[in-house]
């Protein structure tokens, strides 16, 4: 796995949260003033199609998953930790931005990073995306969080159009090993997405009790 500056790096890298020290939970009721008027609109994967159609279907499930869990909460209970972890439901989103940036702009494209990211020092912090979403508002963790899945779903689809398809190699090579795939970008996407929603669950039923899928 690739780590935040282009290295390989083990599980243990940013792109993997970890058990941290516990902190007190802050049982807060939002404040309708502070909470933007967001909807998130999430439709069933098909039971049937191509395999395309049936990738991103499930991708698309799981990040209106992990954005459901954030909806209608204010900045403190977007900060609430759920212990002995340091995850909240603010830097869920903001991490799950950066993963969309890195692999579909960075791995796929082989951009560099762009901002907010490029001018992070990582060295100082390597769980930035994480511990800066404390200073975010609702709206700016979603306007984050929902351009970088536009832009995401932009890119997958100028490869789509290409003769490659799913099979479209990525610009940024590995260290070692053999170059990933649009293909193993999605898939990637759902285990990603998938943690993460399990993560978002917890934390959102310890903030106010909301519970299901």
């Amino acid at each position: 796995m690739w780590n935040v500056k282009g290295e390989f790096a083990p599980a243990e890298s940013p792109w993997h949260p970890r058990r941290r020290t516990a902190y007190g939970l802050r049982m807060t009721t939002p404040d309708p003033a502070s909470v933007p008027d967001t909807t998130t609109r999430r439709v069933d994967p098909p039971h049937q199609g191509d395999e395309v159609t049936l990738l991103r279907s499930y991708v698309a499930f799981l990040r209106a998953s992990v954005r459901l869990k954030a909806q209608g909460l204010d900045a403190a209970s977007l900060r609430t930790r759920h212990e002995p972890s340091e995850l909240t439901l603010g830097g869920l989103l903001k991490h799950l931005a950066l993963v969309e940036h890195w692999w579909f702009s960075c791995v796929l494209r082989g951009t560099g990073y762009a901002e907010p990211w490029a001018s992070v020092d990582w060295d100082a912090d390597e769980d930035w995306d994480h511990h800066s979403a404390d200073q975010d508002s609702p709206a700016e963790l979603l306007a984050l969080y929902d351009g970088a899945i536009a832009e995401s779903d932009r890119i997958t689809d100028e490869l789509l159009a290409t003769p490659e398809g799913l099979d479209t190699v990525a610009l940024r090579p590995p260290p070692e090993g053999d170059p990933v795939t649009l293909r193993y970008v999605l898939l990637h996407m759902v285990e990603e997405y998938g943690r993460h929603a399990g993560h978002a669950d917890l934390i959102r039923e310890s903030i106010d009790g909301l519970t299901g899928e």
